[in-house]
């Protein structure tokens, strides 16, 4: 989400609150591990959207949280090669060698959960590689840095780390955030930043951490659909997100892996 559309401010949840989230999660989790065997070349990005909101409607309570949001008219963001995030499902067909993010949104009995996987289609280059394994690896660092007492900053600083020694860009007009009573809630979760900086992470928050990391320039644009957010170079970007809640215990993934 941009940089600058929150404003400041913390919304907690109780244990029940966050334990619905967890169910919302688990079937938005499902949905990823369902939909993953269909991403082959010759499928289009509109097929793959309605898998996605088939099975998520296949699961009593929840529904897809993206459809109609702000407007948007699919029920997944799908991204391919230089789309960063918010790519439009349609015609567009995948070929061996692309990769393509599927970022996911549930709203399950009233509660939001959100998160992305960038997948390769066939065999991909040793770039592309490399750049998936570093944005995966980097949202497990701020993962790891979201516990009590650390701050934003942390989880910004952790993920920097890991993209830029591995020489890869990190996209900073978008930007982690608040998930929960709504899909986007009042505090930014920067990719990047300087630890002990911004506020302080609490138990009861949760939290989208979702780094963006481009092989070229950070830097982005967006194009005439006023969706489909694009690298500025045409070089690839991948996605990875988890939705979290923060835990006297530490991070809590509410979104895993299936």
């Amino acid at each position: 989400m941009p940089i600058g559309s929150l404003t400041s401010g913390l919304q907690l949840k109780s244990a029940r609150e966050i334990e619905t989230m967890a169910r919302g999660g688990a079937i938005l989790a499902a949905t990823h591990a369902h939909v993953k065997p269909f991403v082959r070349a010759g499928v289009t990005t509109g097929e793959l959207d309605t898998i996605v909101e088939d099975f998520i409607r296949s699961h009593a309570g929840a529904e897809p949280a993206f459809k109609g949001l702000y407007g948007f008219p699919g029920s997944a963001c799908i991204s391919v090669n230089e789309e960063v995030v918010h790519g439009i499902p349609g015609p567009r067909a995948l070929h061996d060698g692309d990769i393509v993010t599927i970022d996911i949104g549930v709203k399950f009995e009233g509660m939001f959960t959100d998160a992305a996987i960038t997948h390769p289609v066939g065999e991909i280059d040793e770039v592309t590689k490399r750049l998936l394994e570093v944005t995966e690896r980097s949202l497990a660092a701020g993962i790891e840095a979201a516990v009590p007492d650390n701050h934003v900053g942390d989880i910004g600083a952790a993920i920097q780390g890991v993209v830029e020694t591995a020489g890869f860009a990190i996209v900073r007009e978008l930007v982690g955030h608040g998930v929960g009573f709504a899909l986007h809630e009042e505090i930014q979760i920067p990719n990047y930043g300087k630890p002990k900086r911004g506020k302080k992470l609490v138990p009861g928050l949760t939290i989208a951490i979702e780094p963006m990391v481009n092989v070229g320039t950070a830097k982005t644009r967006t194009l005439a659909d006023k969706w489909t957010v694009v690298t500025l170079d045409g070089k690839r970007s991948a996605h990875f997100e988890h939705t979290i809640a923060i835990t006297e215990d530490g991070p809590r993934i509410l979104t895993p892996r299936q």
